[in-house]
């Protein structure tokens, strides 16, 4: 009765379902490995205590942002549509309000403004390409590295054609379809983003400091573990896996059916946190030969390591492996955070979708102008509170959209849905599975994801 039920569901696919379990899950960890995961995450581990910092984020990982990004792709798969269409089927079907609708609104304003400003870190990345095989940072000084980042922000021009690139190759491979582009795009990349990973790994620890990396990594400091150590494991664990911005629900949509969806999502953070330490081998055996202060954002991403690389044998090309490697990851998240957006204007508004991806293209571009303009033309307008746009966004997004969109699903799901649903969906998991990831998604998930918003919003507002 179940497996009919979920067919009569899955027919009602618009775009399409993916062919394999195996696309499903390269299309959540290309949305899970951004940039910030990349670089700050090791970070963390090494400021924070080491191992004590370690099992509290995997806790947090595992107790509150996977149930939550669970209950999302279970929307989108019960719902087989865009974030808007899902919820407003899944609110029917359960004979609840469709003021729940509103999660599916914040999430993808959320993702709209998240690609935006994200456009403009990511064409930095790229534009740091050609930096690094032209020799730019070869022998250089510190403060000559340090000038060419400053000198980058301060000319619009430069920012505006490596972010314009960036945007046009999001948005030519969300208008070519899930499965010529999103599909092709997720296979292509992720195992490319591994080889490189390996090779960079390999040649960190052939040529860095080994020793000082991994006592900075992995020693266990249980004085540097405090209080706010947890908080900063809870916001990490929150943010790492890309939940409340509508890509569970929109990749949801897509998943092929008979799969488990509970450790589909399960294998995914795992993969993302064994990926977030294999980057910190990367970068910290480099930074500490360079004898650089350990640091993490676009510090530690566009000058720290650019320096180390143009004093290091071979540097250049390794550097520019890496930022090739940094490139494509970017890649990979923007087109997931597309796609809430994307689905919602090809299957309710009914557009071609090219012409939705030449339109929202187009906004995002002029969206994130504003933002490149925040740190040379417009460094001194203030839009709130002392803060530039790019700034505002920023915290906007990620303090008070994304956990509402997430506090929110987690009381959808945990208390409102009805049983069957999740039954139906869920029918391939364990009923010791169910009864946990139920447990976290009411009495866990949604105080932890307050306190994260709570002391965001103290500390950046």
């Amino acid at each position: 009765m179940q497996q009919n039920q979920r067919m009569s569901i899955a027919v009602r696919s618009s775009s399409g379902v993916w062919g394999s379990r195996t696309t499903f899950v390269l299309a959540l960890t290309a949305s899970a490995i951004g940039l910030g995961n990349l670089w700050r995450f090791s970070y963390l581990l090494g400021e924070q205590g080491g191992a004590p910092f370690l099992i509290a984020y995997l806790l947090c990982l595992f107790f509150v942002a996977v149930p939550v990004l669970v209950a999302e792709v279970l929307i989108g798969s019960h719902g087989r549509s865009n974030p808007v269409s899902a919820l407003l089927y899944t609110s029917a079907r359960s004979d609840i309000t469709r003021a729940w609708l509103v999660i599916a609104w914040i999430a993808s304003i959320a993702s709209a403004i998240i690609l935006a400003y994200y456009s403009v870190v990511a064409g930095w990345g790229l534009a740091y390409i050609g930096k690094m095989q032209s020799g730019v940072f070869s022998d250089a000084s510190a403060a000559e590295v340090g000038r060419v980042f400053t000198t980058m922000l301060a000319d619009p021009q430069q920012l505006l054609q490596s972010q314009t690139v960036f945007i046009v190759l999001t948005f030519t491979i969300s208008a070519l379809g899930i499965f010529r582009g999103l599909a092709v795009l997720f296979w292509f990349s992720i195992p490319l983003f591994l080889v490189a990973l390996g090779v960079l790994v390999e040649y960190s620890l052939l040529n860095g400091d080994v020793t000082q990396a991994g006592e900075f990594l992995f020693s266990v400091n249980t004085y540097d573990f405090t209080a706010e150590s947890v908080l900063l494991a809870m916001g990490q664990a929150f943010y790492t896996l890309s939940i409340g911005v509508g890509i569970g629900m929109a990749f949801g949509a897509y998943a092929p059916d008979k799969i488990p969806l509970g450790r589909t999502v399960l294998a995914v953070a795992l993969f993302d946190t064994m990926v977030a330490l294999a980057a910190g081998l990367v970068i910290f055996p480099i930074i500490f030969a360079a004898n650089v202060e350990p640091a993490m954002g676009p510090g530690l991403m566009f000058v720290g390591l650019p320096y180390a690389f143009g004093n290091m044998v071979e540097g250049e090309l390794f550097g520019a492996i890496f930022f090739i490697t940094i490139t494509v990851v970017a890649l990979s998240s923007a087109v997931a955070l597309a796609e809430p957006v994307m689905s919602y204007l090809v299957e309710r508004m009914r557009l071609r979708r090219p012409v939705a991806a030449l339109l929202f293209g187009t906004v995002t571009w002029f969206v994130a102008l504003g933002c490149a303009l925040s740190f040379n033309e417009w460094q001194d307008v203030y839009w709130y509170q002392q803060m530039t746009l790019f700034q505002l966004l920023e915290r906007v997004s990620t303090v008070i959209l994304l956990p509402t969109a997430a506090l929110l699903t987690a009381l959808l799901v945990g208390y409102c849905i009805r049983r069957e649903i999740l039954r139906v969906e869920l029918y391939r998991e364990s009923r010791l599975f169910i009864f946990l990831w139920r447990f976290c998604l009411r009495y866990i998930a949604p105080p932890a994801i307050v306190i994260v918003m709570a002391s965001a919003l103290l500390e950046k507002f």
